[in-house]
């Protein structure tokens, strides 16, 4: 008698990894933790084995932390076959196999995709090009931009005030340098946690020593007669002149390279079930490819079922242990994933955490302290229910708060530790923007569509 399927991949079977970042290495971890025995490859497109991303725009712009000592610890050996440097360019799901850019492919009986997502550019390819003009978020850009910072600049100019921006602009300050920060909404981390607590971090900025400019865009970034940037040029018919631009617009979903394959992939991530699953075209869950991390778009039942794709470093590592899980076990034996999305930021010397959704949030109630003192903790409402709580210098509550939002508990919220200041009293309007304009500042995107969602065209029939 033949032994199940899926004992046979516990021991023998072949999983592919693509992704080696941080999703990729923990589930790669898990599997083996979890007993599988058979072969394991991971690719990278980045040369670097698997290292931490956000002390990128925090120690290492700061000099604290050498961008070559940022590799993420590891916890256990991993035998596996490592195929660094190389990028994934496409996916044969029916002859199961990963098509690779040096011409080589891997055939898997397993796949996991972890890609992540990659710093979105700026625009004009001819402006990005200019001496000077950095994004950040590999090890190789953080290098160039701290070289360049220590070569003190004039002036640093950043586009786009959500947290990679407002992180960057507090790490130039603290080195005493000028910082002008440009942002299409009236106040930082609008997209992200709303007006309400917007304007308290465009006083972060503001008292930090950052000319921060809001409701403006850039139009252009002017260059010298030798192509290096000179001028940043904005919407208001102002010119900020700088030697260092930093583009901070938000990121782009690794999913390119899926095109074609049938699986449910797009600008909004890799659409998967709460097992991790991913779907095809038609919203058919697969039974052998497996998503994890930033690039995954996965349903909540937290929050009414909508697909979430959250870039968020515990939930890329939550997530990667349950894909991990049930790749190598029986269908009675996979488990959700059910994280609560949770996210931290240090800037201006305020630590800020949020957890659940505030995206979602249609009002906020200012729970404890205050705003005026930088010292709080907001909670967000959606639809009468608790949706998010984000903390300013304040993360002792945090852990009540998540059980409420766990437990679907009542919004407004009514309990005697409510601090009873008038900011306390009453919710107000949470102020996010419009969610049918881009944004650069959730690191939870609420797409709410269908994998199997198509824009379908109809061609009148001919006479």
């Amino acid at each position: 008698m033949h032994e199940p399927y899926h004992e046979w991949l516990r021991r023998e079977g072949r999983i592919v990894v693509v992704g080696a970042s941080l999703a990729g290495l923990r589930a790669a971890e898990t599997l083996r933790a979890e007993g599988f025995t058979g072969s394991l490859t991971m690719i990278g497109d980045e040369p670097h084995p698997p290292y931490d991303r956000p002390p990128l725009s925090k120690a290492v712009l700061l000099g604290r932390a050498a961008p070559d000592r940022t590799e993420l610890p590891r916890r256990r050996e991993l035998d596996a076959e490592w195929r660094l440097g190389v990028a994934a360019i496409g996916l044969d799901l029916a002859g199961r196999r990963v098509r690779l850019a040096d011409g080589g492919e891997v055939p898997y009986d397993r796949l996991l995709i972890a890609t992540g997502v990659r710093a979105r550019p700026w625009p004009d390819e001819d402006q990005a090009r200019l001496d000077g003009v950095f994004v950040l978020r590999t090890r190789d850009d953080a290098v160039r931009l701290h070289r360049r910072l220590k070569a003190s600049p004039r002036r640093v100019f950043v586009i786009g005030a959500g947290f990679t921006g407002s992180e960057i602009a507090s790490a130039c300050r603290q080195q005493g340098l000028a910082v002008t920060v440009a942002e299409r909404a009236d106040a930082p981390l609008v997209g992200a946690l709303g007006s309400v607590v917007g304007a308290v971090a465009a006083d972060l900025h503001r008292e930090g020593g950052v000319d921060l400019r809001t409701n403006v865009q850039v139009t252009a970034l002017e260059g010298d007669g030798v192509g290096r940037v000179r001028a940043a040029h904005l919407s208001d018919g102002s010119v900020v002149e700088t030697d260092v631009v930093v583009v901070a617009l938000g990121a782009v979903r690794n999913t390119e390279w899926l095109a074609g394959s049938g699986l449910a992939a797009g600008p909004r991530g890799v659409a998967c079930d709460a097992g991790c699953r991913a779907f095809d075209v038609g919203g058919i869950v697969t039974d052998d490819v497996f998503v994890a991390g930033d690039v995954a778009r996965s349903p909540h039942p937290l929050f009414g079922y909508q697909f979430l794709s959250l870039e968020h470093w515990g939930n890329a590592v939550a997530q990667a242990e349950v894909a991990a899980h049930n790749m190598i076990s029986g269908a009675s034996d996979r488990r959700p994933h059910l994280w609560v999305p949770a996210f931290w930021s240090s800037q201006f010397g305020v630590n800020i955490k949020s957890i659940g959704v505030p995206s979602m949030g249609t009002e906020i109630m200012i729970t404890q302290g205050s705003l005026a003192e930088r010292r709080f903790v907001g909670v967000y409402g959606h639809r009468g229910r608790v949706i998010a709580a984000v903390s300013f210098d304040n993360t002792r509550w945090l852990d009540f708060y998540q059980q409420l939002i766990e437990t679907g508990a009542p919004f407004p919220v009514e309990f005697t530790t409510v601090d009873r200041r008038p900011e306390g009293r009453r919710p107000v309007p949470a102020g996010f923007p419009d969610p049918s304009l881009p944004t650069h500042g959730p690191t939870v995107t609420v797409s709410g569509y269908a994998p199997s969602e198509r824009r379908l065209v109809f061609t009148p029939a001919r006479p």
